[in-house]
């Protein structure tokens, strides 16, 4: 191993020693939603009756979250903006997520077209209530090369962003296509199964990454929670947000939760689309038990749907 490698693992074990405290807080979670606000059809609701949903699920449980805007996706036309702007009338906080969701691991994707987009979203969203110089990378993939990523972080850095970070990472975005894919095959579908998994999906992930915190920090950390503005979480989130109560977390809020000391941590990110804490394990060298089901995108989840029959098998 080169000793510059080396050394950055000691130095980032130490500081994870250092901060570890004499005490164990409640564990707390905060809301966050990628993509939105998402304009395209799906097989149930329309664009403003899912971001209702979202909107009011949020409202009833007293849940202020933070909606990270991909502006190609509907803010950049006037229906859209104005889905994005009811979330800033609605207490709620908006980020920056970029105009197409480029992926910065792309060999095509460009340092100053990547940075470009940031500053063309954030041209339109800063005018909306609500808003915050926050920024999260599309992917959670912060760029192939050393140039690319120290690139980001001086750009972020210049302009006032904060690597708005996720610890809690999900594969909400899978089982949502699963649920699209069934519904527009049969309209019917009975939506239980799917509900299930998408519950038992997010109470597997939260109990591991509570796991990895606790080895890391010695403590529960505020959980930054990755979800997503889509069909599942319109028909889901009233559920999922029980879910954590009866897991007895508490709710906080973005704004608060990234105060938390680890929100300032840059781990080197050996591989790239992580969770900052699986990229701080990998950091330093710490391979966590069940690491697998937290890269597998959901694999094990769409698997129980097909041999439950909500989904058809996989052709052989």
């Amino acid at each position: 191993m080169p000793l510059s490698k080396f050394l950055r693992r000691v130095v980032l074990a130490i500081v994870f020693l250092l901060v570890r405290p004499c005490f164990l807080p409640a564990q707390s979670v905060a809301f966050t939603f990628d993509d939105g606000p998402q304009l395209r059809e799906t097989p149930q609701l329309s664009a403003a009756a899912r971001n209702m949903a979202l909107l009011e699920a949020l409202k009833r449980n007293r849940i202020k979250a933070a909606l990270f805007v991909t502006l190609s996706f509907g803010a950049d036309r006037p229906q859209g903006l104005a889905l994005t702007r009811a979330w800033g009338e609605a207490g709620q906080f908006i980020a920056n997520h970029t105009v197409t969701h480029l992926d910065l691991n792309a060999k095509e994707t460009g340092l100053k077209q990547y940075q470009d987009e940031i500053l063309a979203c954030d041209s339109v969203i800063r005018v909306l209530p609500g808003y915050r110089p926050w920024f999260r990378f599309p992917f959670l993939r912060e760029g192939d090369t050393p140039e690319k990523r120290d690139g980001m972080r001086m750009f972020l850095k210049k302009h006032g962003f904060r690597n708005a970070a996720v610890t809690l990472d999900t594969s909400d975005w899978r089982l949502n296509a699963a649920l699209e894919e069934a519904l527009r095959a049969r309209p019917d579908t009975n939506l239980a199964p799917f509900r299930s998994a998408y519950l038992a999906h997010l109470r597997q992930r939260a109990e591991a990454y509570r796991d990895l915190s606790r080895r890391l920090f010695g403590r529960d950390i505020p959980q930054i929670l990755l979800l997503h503005h889509s069909l599942i979480n319109a028909l889901f989130l009233g559920d999922a947000i029980q879910l954590f109560k009866e897991m007895d977390w508490n709710i906080t809020d973005p704004e608060t939760a990234y105060r938390d000391f680890i929100y300032t941590l840059e781990p080197q990110r050996p591989a790239p689309g992580q969770s900052l804490l699986l990229s701080a394990a990998r950091s330093l060298g710490f391979r966590p038990e069940g690491w697998e089901r937290l890269v597998d995108d959901g694999d094990a989840d769409i698997d129980a749907l097909r041999g439950l029959g909500a989904l058809p098998k996989r052709q052989k």
